[in-house]
């Protein structure tokens, strides 16, 4: 009953208040008394979280307590601005507002009042409030039907996907059960592909019989088995009485008298499903087999390490299914296929999309009409099905945890098609409070898993891994977008505005429930000719793809800093930013990320004391940047970076709290001090960017890196164009970095017998050797070492001849060699290493027979290996 929005709302109000009551402690019992009741009140919804309701009093009293709530946060942050004040003043007078006051103790009363609202309410209406079901319970006895049937117009772009299938289906291992998951996005057509498998003459005649079991959220394993009981025996009900292992022997006993069967799967949520269908094959060895679709990676991998990952429809197959949803047999008109064919590409690929476009331009045959739909396809999506695209997306979003939830919602903030970098999504999330603390793991390791999570939810798409295998870049498909988007202005989580013919960018005025705002850079300039003036705003977020900045003047920024005075993100990066004296009193900022022409750090930044993430691009000439602010006296901040190397203060007193700083990416050679790295000693990632020829030979230089015993990221970036001697890596390097994990060395120049040195760090699993990282054309690796390396990337290198083995990288799983045009070849011995799944050649051309003969041996070890060379050997034989 309890809404998900509200009951975080709330619970992020009571931790606000209890993390900062003891800086407005002078101010009396007023906030005790407020953190009392929003106690109360969170135990309240804990309660009302075990029941649902469909009381529109109910809705309405919601929406009063997330107004209460914002209401609480203003003025809470109101009165830590003026506790701030007066410390920094060290004056002791009483300075704050009695208005403010009075404010605090009404809060408070209203919270109480709600109680006695809600207690009447479920006493008045008991029918109304029902238990909720538990969600891995199900809730009762959901029918098992067949589906819809098929047609011929739902499976455009499906038949090479379906020959896959088909061929795993048909011939796969013969003597044992194999199964088949089909994988893939709300939407994308697993259902008709199997579909299309099952109607297929080469499964009617390779299976005695198949049985298609619908099994959805609400299944029962009992009901499972009676439907593929029917398959064998019209007689159900001698066997209605029996147990699900008693149906399970039943089954067994028919299907060791016939053929082969298929039992298809359709629509799984669970991974018990699959142990429970398991029971009803026989123990002779007939090759049955199980296709089975579900959007849950978990559960597909479960079944079987390698699922079928159901692909996206390229545009040419979006409109020819967009064509024959519009026109059935007909063809589509000459004027308007240019529109038609950028709203097919529009619908990113997801059959389920196309056809709900489809049945928006059914009956509009003008262009104009169709350059209307063109300009926002995905409002139209919802705006002519957006009950059933709503409840699509819904039954995954419904299985989320709470926490997941409003993870999912916030990934809106980014526009439509926007790549998203996962470690900035990830900031964001820790930023808006979204995140909460857990004893064994970092805030940042928590959002990782809840992004995992997404992705192999399929709600998230997976666009880049990194080479340790962690998401480097994803995005929301345009309908789950606008999923988002609606259902969070909705709970009045954020607000996109944008300008368009039909739609004039509105005044905050309008917006007077929104705590963030999402605007286009284009959009900009005419919001602030509006001259907005709304503290309630939390957040505002102004992102674009592309390179160009957009300017604004001074005093369109000092307009914007007085707008938002309560502001704890701000992301405009997109924008040439400008300081102010008004943007120095944004206190509450917990996270910037900003552009512009910036010389140095002010130090007024040190008075930002909740930042946690700072991102400073500069434009600048300059070939540092100057960190004037004191920021190890900034307690919160756990990550820096800076596009060119930052010079850091030393620290004013060296006992004390150490800072919380995780990463500092990028710091100037020079700034590795023993008192910086010692204040910074919890540093997880760190990229040191100069010369290093000082650095590498100086004891004060790299021999600090000891007091960091949480390292486990490293870049060192040699940034000098030409160099006179050889640098050499120091003997005490290996006993200094070996927490890394991951090493980066780019244009150091070392000798490739420094190389092997690198063995040594027994915590290695990631290796980057980037432009010039070793110099001249042998390497020959002794054996040993690198006993935990996963990862072995090797760029612009003049290296000819690579003698190494299976014993030399005894784990090796990813190689990639970039513009290494002069090695002759891949080891062919790195065949023999049993974790070795990929090979990537990019400009590397000599070497590819080689890689070739790998694939070979490989795949005569049956061992699932790929084998990728950019660009492909037709391009380059064309350009030779």
């Amino acid at each position: 009953m309890a809404d998900t929005v509200v009951n975080f709302l709330v619970e992020n109000l009571l931790q606000h208040l209890r993390e900062n009551i003891h800086l407005i402690k002078d101010v009396g019992d007023e906030f005790n008394i407020l953190l009392e009741e929003v106690q109360h009140l969170k135990g309240f919804l804990d309660d009302a979280a075990k029941f649902q309701s469909d009381s529109k009093q109910w809705d309405e009293l919601l929406k009063k307590i997330q107004k209460m709530v914002y209401k609480a946060e203003d003025v809470t942050d109101k009165f830590l601005v003026q506790s701030k004040q007066h410390r920094d003043k060290n004056t002791f007078e009483r300075i704050f507002d009695v208005a403010h006051l009075s404010t605090v103790r009404a809060l408070a009363a209203e919270i109480k009042g709600i109680h006695e609202k809600v207690k009447k309410l479920r006493e008045d209406n008991k029918e109304s409030f029902r238990p909720k079901p538990i969600l891995d319970i199900p809730k009762n006895v959901h029918p098992v039907t067949q589906g819809p049937p098929l047609g011929n117009d739902e499976v455009v772009g499906f038949d090479k996907e379906a020959n896959i299938v088909i061929k795993r289906l048909v011939e796969g291992p013969a003597d044992s059960l194999d199964i088949i998951p089909v994988m893939g996005m709300p939407g994308l057509g697993k259902t008709t592909l199997a579909r299309k498998v099952c109607n297929d003459s080469k499964v009617s005649y390779g299976f005695f019989k198949t049985v298609w079991v619908y099994v959805g959220q609400e299944y029962k394993i009992k009901d499972i088995h009676l439907r593929i009981l029917q398959l064998f025996t019209t007689r159900i009900e001698e066997y209605l009485n029996e147990d699900e292992n008693g149906l399970a022997k039943v089954i067994s006993g028919y299907m060791s008298k016939g053929g082969r069967c298929l039992i298809v799967l359709d629509d799984v949520w669970e991974a018990n499903v699959i142990d429970h269908v398991k029971k009803v094959f026989p123990e002779n060895k007939k090759g049955h087999r199980i296709m089975m679709t579900t959007r849950e990676e978990y559960v597909a991998a479960y079944a079987n390490p390698e699922p079928h990952k159901l692909k996206f429809l390229t545009e040419e197959e979006s409109f020819e299914l967009l064509v024959k949803r519009v026109f059935g047999k007909g063809s589509c008109p000459d004027e308007l296929k240019e529109n038609g064919q950028k709203i097919a590409g529009s619908c990113g690929g997801l059959p389920l999309a196309v056809v709900v476009i489809a049945g928006a331009l059914g009956g509009r045959s003008t262009t104009n009409d169709w350059e209307r739909i063109e300009r926002n396809v995905a409002q139209h999506l919802f705006k002519n099905n957006q009950e059933n695209c709503l409840k699509f997306v819904e039954m995954s979003y419904d299985r989320l945890t709470q926490e997941v939830q409003m993870c999912f919602l916030y990934s809106g903030i980014f526009p439509r098609g926007f790549d998203i970098p996962a470690w900035k999504l990830i900031r964001l999330w820790i930023a808006e409070g979204l995140i909460k603390p857990e004893q064994s793991s970092t805030l940042e390791q928590i959002a990782e898993l809840y992004l995992n999570d997404l992705v192999h939810r399929n709600l998230v798409i997976l666009l880049q891994k990194r080479s340790d295998g962690q998401i480097k870049t994803c995005r929301l498909h345009d309908m789950l977008h606008e999923f988002c988007r609606t259902k969070a202005a909705s709970k009045w989580l954020f607000q996109e505005i944008c300008t368009t013919a039909d739609n004039p960018v509105p005044s905050i005025q309008d917006l007077d429930t929104c705590r963030r705002l999402c605007i286009q850079p284009s959009t900009l300039n005419d919001f602030l000719s509006t001259k907005p003036s709304a503290e309630l705003v939390r957040s505002f977020y102004c992102f674009s793809s592309k390179q160009k900045q957009t300017d604004l003047s001074p005093n369109d920024i000092k307009l914007f800093h007085k707008a938002f005075p309560l502001m704890r993100v701000l992301d405009v990066e997109s924008l040439k930013f400008i300081f102010s004296r008004e943007f120095n009193k944004l206190f509450h900022l917990r996270y910037i990320a900003i552009s512009g022409d910036f010389k140095a750090l002010p130090a007024t930044f040190g008075k930002f004391w909740n930042l946690q993430t700072l991102i400073l691009n500069t434009s600048t000439s300059e070939p540092t940047l100057d960190v004037k602010a004191d920021i190890w006296n900034m307690l919160q901040l756990r990550h820096l970076h800076t596009n060119i190397p930052a010079k850091l203060p030393s620290p004013t007193v060296t006992t004390g709290k150490p800072s919380s700083l995780q990463t500092l990416s990028t710091v100037a050679p020079e700034s590795c001090k023993k008192d910086v790295l010692a204040k910074a000693c919890r540093l997880r990632k760190l990229s040191i960017r100069g010369q290093m020829a000082a650095f590498l030979e100086s004891r004060g230089g790299i021999s600090n890196l000891e007091e960091l015993k949480c390292l486990e990221h490293l870049k060192l970036l040699n940034d000098v164009l030409y160099m006179n001697k050889t640098l050499q890596l120091p003997a005490a390097f290996f006993r200094l970095v070996r927490t890394v994990k991951k090493l980066i060395l780019a244009n150091t120049r070392f000798g490739w017998s420094e190389a092997e040195k690198l063995a040594q760090l027994e915590s290695l699993e990631v290796l980057k050797l980037k432009e010039n990282a070793f110099m001249g054309d042998t390497w020959k690796p002794k054996v040993g070492g690198f006993s935990k390396l996963r990862v072995l990337w090797i760029e612009r290198a003049e290296l000819e001849t690579w003698g190494a083995s299976n014993l030399n990288y005894p784990i090796l799983r990813n190689l990639v060699l970039v513009s290494c045009d002069k090695l002759n070849v891949v080891p062919v011995e790195l065949a023999d290493i049993p974790n070795l799944r990929e090979i990537k050649l990019e400009n590397t051309i000599k070497a590819v027979e080689s890689a070739k003969e790998i694939l070979k041996l490989k795949k005569s070890q049956k061992i699932t290996f790929k084998l990728s060379i950019f660009p492909p050997e037709s391009e380059s034989k064309a350009t030779q």
